[in-house]
C-alpha cells in the first residue's frame, strides 16, 4: 500500500472504519475531512453483486443530478440540418457530422460527452477506436444517441450523469463539489442511487446493490448506511 499523507492520515482518523453513517452524517463528516486547498469534486462508489463479464450482468446509464455537477461539461454534437440548430440552440459546444468525425479521427477529443442523433451512427461508428477506450463513443443506453438530442444537451449542461459498471463490479460517479450545501449532495446521492437502480440488469443474482462509499478527491472513504442510502432512492422515485 501507498505510504500516505500526514494531511489524509489526519482525515481518516477522524471516520470510523467499523461504522455505517446517515447519508446526512457522512455528507457531514466529508466535508469535514476534505483538505484539498481546490473545491474538490465528491464521488459515490456502489460495489455491486454484478460479474460484468457476463453480458446479462452489465449496468449502463445515466441520471441527471438535480443540483448539479459543480462542472461545466464540453459537448460535441453529431447532427445535421434541423438537428443541428437544435444542438447548437440547446449548448452544444461543438456540433458536425463528417467533419466534425474527420476532426476527431485526426486526434482532437478536447471534450467530455458526445452525442448524435441516431442517424448519424453509421458515421460515428468509424470513431469506436477514438472514442471507446475513453469512454465517449455515444451509447442508446446511456441517452446520448437521440432523436432529442436538444433534451440531451441542455440535461447534460444541467447536471447529467453517465455511470457504469467497471471490471470489478464497482459503480463510480461523481454526486457534485465538497463547496455544494450537504442537503443538495445527499439529494444528489439520492438520484444517482434511484437511476442505478433502475438499471438493475436481468443477470442480476444474490444482493444487486452492497456497500456505498462516498469520498472527496484525494480524501479518505466513508461508507454509507445501507438500507438508508437506498432509502433516499425510493425517495426519489
Amino acid at each position: 500500500m501507498p505510504k500516505r499523507g500526514k494531511n489524509y492520515r489526519a482525515a481518516a482518523e477522524k471516520i470510523d472504519s467499523s461504522k455505517q453513517y446517515t447519508p446526512d452524517d457522512g455528507v457531514k463528516l466529508l466535508k469535514e475531512t476534505s483538505f484539498t486547498k481546490f473545491d474538490s469534486s465528491v464521488e459515490l462508489h456502489i460495489r455491486t453483486g454484478l460479474d460484468p463479464k457476463h453480458a446479462d450482468q452489465q449496468v449502463r446509464g445515466s441520471a441527471v443530478l438535480p443540483a448539479g455537477t459543480g462542472r461545466t461539461q464540453r459537448v460535441v454534437a453529431f447532427a445535421q440540418g434541423d438537428k443541428a440548430r437544435e444542438a447548437e440552440a440547446a449548448g452544444a459546444d461543438v456540433v458536425g457530422a463528417e467533419e466534425l468525425v474527420i476532426r476527431i479521427q485526426g486526434g482532437w477529443t478536447d471534450f467530455d460527452v458526445a452525442v448524435a442523433t441516431p442517424d448519424m451512427m453509421g458515421m460515428v461508428g468509424r470513431l469506436g477506436r477514438v472514442l471507446g477506450p475513453r469512454g465517449l463513443m455515444p451509447n442508446p443506453r446511456s441517452g446520448t444517441v437521440t432523436p432529442d438530442i436538444g433534451r440531451a444537451i441542455r440535461e447534460i449542461k444541467g447536471g447529467r450523469v453517465e455511470f457504469r459498471v467497471d471490471r470489478t463490479g464497482v459503480i463510480h460517479a461523481p454526486v457534485g463539489k465538497v463547496s455544494f450545501d450537504e442537503e443538495k449532495i445527499v439529494q444528489n446521492i439520492g438520484a444517482l442511487v434511484d437511476a442505478v437502480v433502475r438499471a438493475k440488469p436481468t443477470g442480476a443474482k444474490g444482493t444487486y446493490l452492497k456497500t456505498f462509499n462516498i469520498a472527496s478527491t484525494m480524501g479518505p472513504s466513508i461508507e454509507l448506511d445501507q438500507a438508508e442510502t437506498l432509502a433516499l432512492a425510493s425517495s426519489e422515485a
